[in-house]
């Protein structure tokens, strides 16, 4: 009888995993693997914060969502940017100054991304710094949300008043062009994520 049972035990068992490696493997056939969908939640829930809790951000982990940001894609690999990383109030708040907009007045941190003109392409391709500095800041922006914080795109170039302001704060030389102010720290709100698909804004092989 205890055989019997035992044998019963093992059968479920085996089933229980076989079951287990199907759903993986259709997952994997799919392209909804653990890892897969975690990567798209995380962008599908990324959304804008402005109000942040006191909490620091540790040092450790805004090199990290900077070092996410330098893996992004870039034009001839040209890697044409530079990042100034900011934690000290006096200063987040000489930026929140230049506009208010920036949200830095709870702000615990700020990454500015800035593109370096001696690095970017030469003639009509220099432009490419714009895009490629673009893509780090989206790297940053989920790398921030992946890590638990809130974070938010603020414009500076191509006004030129906003991007002479905060190369006076920031002490930036003349070959670097601040692209963005990325507001960061722990969030105190939680807003829902916008639902921004649109069929409409999709044409297959031709408009």
């Amino acid at each position: 009888m205890k055989f019997v049972k035992l044998l019963s035990a093992s059968v479920v068992i085996a089933g229980i995993m076989a079951a287990c490696a199907e759903t993986k493997d259709q997952k994997e056939e799919m392209g909804t693997s653990d890892n897969t969908a975690a990567v798209i939640e995380n962008i599908m829930t990324r959304t804008s914060i402005r109000q942040f809790t006191d909490q620091p951000v540790a040092k450790d982990t805004l090199d990290l969502i900077v070092k996410a940001g330098m893996a992004a894609p870039s034009a001839v690999n040209a890697q044409p940017w530079a990042f100034v990383i900011v934690t000290e109030r006096e200063v987040l708040d000489s930026l929140n100054a230049l506009k208010p907009w920036f949200n830095l007045k709870t702000a615990t941190a700020a990454i500015i991304v800035c593109g370096d003109l001696n690095k970017a392409m030469e003639g009509p391709g220099q432009e490419y710094w714009i895009q490629d500095c673009s893509a780090a800041s989206e790297n940053i922006l989920l790398a921030a949300h992946a890590y638990g914080l809130g974070a938010v795109w603020c414009g500076v170039y191509p006004g030129q008043e906003m991007v002479d302001g905060v190369k006076n704060v920031l002490g930036i030389p003349e070959n670097i062009i601040p692209l963005n102010v990325i507001t960061m720290g722990y969030p105190a709100e939680n807003p829902e994520p916008k639902d921004k698909f649109k069929t409409e804004n999709i044409h297959y092989q031709k408009w």
